[in-house]
C-alpha cells in the first residue's frame, strides 16, 4: 500500500485499472449507502460500464499513487433525453484508506474542470441523505442541496433518502 499522504496523479483510466476500480467499488458497496446496491460487481459488468462510458466520449479518472488506484471519478449524461445534454451526473469513489486526504476533492475539482472545458451548463450528485463527509465536500467546492427524496431506497433493511445536489457550471 502506498503512502496516503504521498503525492497522487490524477489521470484518465485505462483497461489495466479495472480490477483496482471494481475492488474500490465493492467496497463502498459493502459496508456503506454511497452505492444504493448491496450487489457486488463482477469484473465483465465493470469492463461493459467503462466501454460504455469511453465510447460516449465520458471522462472516467484515476487518482493513483505507486501503482495503486486510490479512487476513481466519471460523469455521464444526467438522463438520456437530449434536453439534458448538457447536464452530468457525476460519481466519485475512494479506497477506504485514501479517505479524507483530498483524493476525492482532486477528483471531483477535475470533473468539474472537464465539465467546463466541454461547456456543459450543470453536474448532478445523488448522494445518500446521511453521508455527511460526501455532503460537506461537494457543498464546499460550491454544489447546492436542491432536492431531497425520502425514503427511494432500501438497504441492509434501512429506508434511505437521496440527497440531489447541483453545481451550475455558467
Amino acid at each position: 500500500m502506498s503512502d496516503a499522504r504521498a503525492p497522487f496523479l490524477l489521470r484518465p483510466a485505462q483497461q489495466g485499472d479495472l480490477t483496482q476500480i471494481s475492488a474500490i467499488h465493492n467496497e463502498v458497496v459493502r459496508p456503506s449507502n454511497a452505492i444504493f446496491t448491496e450487489l457486488a460487481e463482477t469484473l465483465e459488468q465493470r469492463r461493459a460500464w467503462f466501454a460504455e462510458r469511453t465510447a460516449a466520449g465520458m471522462p472516467v479518472l484515476v487518482a493513483c499513487a505507486g501503482g495503486e488506484v486510490l479512487g476513481f471519478a466519471s460523469f455521464t449524461q444526467f438522463r438520456p433525453w437530449q434536453g439534458y445534454r448538457e447536464s452530468v451526473e457525476q460519481t466519485v469513489h475512494v479506497r477506504a484508506e485514501h479517505r479524507r486526504r483530498g483524493v476525492a476533492r482532486a477528483l471531483l475539482e477535475a470533473l468539474i474542470a472537464e465539465a467546463r472545458q466541454r461547456a456543459l451548463h450543470a453536474i448532478i450528485a445523488g448522494i445518500d441523505g446521511g453521508n455527511v463527509p460526501s455532503i460537506a465536500l461537494h457543498e464546499s467546492l460550491g454544489f447546492k442541496q436542491v432536492g431531497l427524496l425520502p425514503e427511494v431506497a432500501e438497504k441492509h433493511g434501512q429506508r434511505l433518502d437521496l440527497l440531489l445536489m447541483q453545481l451550475l457550471l455558467g
